[in-house]
């Protein structure tokens, strides 16, 4: 079975109800829903949360809510990597085994349903533990500066001074959209970031961190955007 599995904890601080939000007409939470239902390639699409209202959303969406997240696991210092394993852990014992499944953010409203696809085709071609969602740099980070104590520029790397940026080697950082996953990989905390993962590369115009609310703004102006080209 392929399993998805969206963590979406309540009592968000910086952004209050953060993960059910009206983000351009629906609930930020919708948007990777619909992707992965879309995408037709989950057996099972399930919301992990400790939170009512986020249920009531997620199941208006389409997406199940067979349990309540426990408290130890709905914390600011709870790994994305510790909710997964815990809600493959609760499947395992009323479903049969899950083979394969996807952590999928409920602030990610750029997902795609082709990208979700292009992830398992991933994991499933280069024999890996982890597929994940991935996108440049914007500037060369070798070039990238500091504040010194006297609140002085300084680079971080010096020896790249003189360097052309189009010389220096290309850098990638998570997308913060996806992370297919092997469910043994899962289950024994493998680190995602650590040598056997294959990236999936997004377009750096449909990625957007959204921590604060100047990020959401931003994120609303790039996905109106997008749409408005689309159409």
């Amino acid at each position: 079975m392929k399993l998805c599995v969206i963590p979406a904890r309540g009592g968000s601080k910086r952004i209050p109800k953060k993960n059910i939000k009206n983000f351009c007409g629906k609930p930020i939470i919708s948007w990777p829903i619909i992707a992965a239902i879309k995408s037709k390639c989950f057996d099972r699409i399930i919301v992990s949360t400790d939170d009512e209202e986020i249920k009531e959303v997620a199941n208006f969406y389409g997406a199940e809510t067979p349990f309540t997240r426990p408290k130890e696991l709905s914390d600011d210092f709870s790994s994305s990597l510790d909710v997964v394993k815990h809600a493959i852990e609760i499947q395992n014992d009323v479903d049969k085994y899950q083979d394969t499944v996807c952590c999928i953010y409920p602030t990610a409203p750029f997902i795609s349903p082709s990208d979700i696809l292009r992830g398992l085709q991933a994991l499933e071609d280069n024999e890996v533990d982890y597929s994940l969602s991935v996108t440049s740099y914007p500037y060369p980070i070798q070039r990238a500066l500091k504040l010194n104590q006297n609140n002085l520029i300084e680079m971080v790397s010096p020896q790249f001074l003189k360097s052309r940026s189009q010389d220096l080697e290309s850098n990638f950082h998570d997308a913060a959209q996806f992370y297919w996953g092997l469910s043994s990989a899962w289950i024994n905390s493998k680190p995602i970031f650590e040598g056997n993962s294959y990236p999936v590369y997004i377009p750096r115009y449909r990625v957007q961190d959204i921590d604060n609310e100047e990020d959401w703004v931003s994120a609303e102006f790039m996905f109106q955007a997008i749409r408005s080209r689309e159409k």
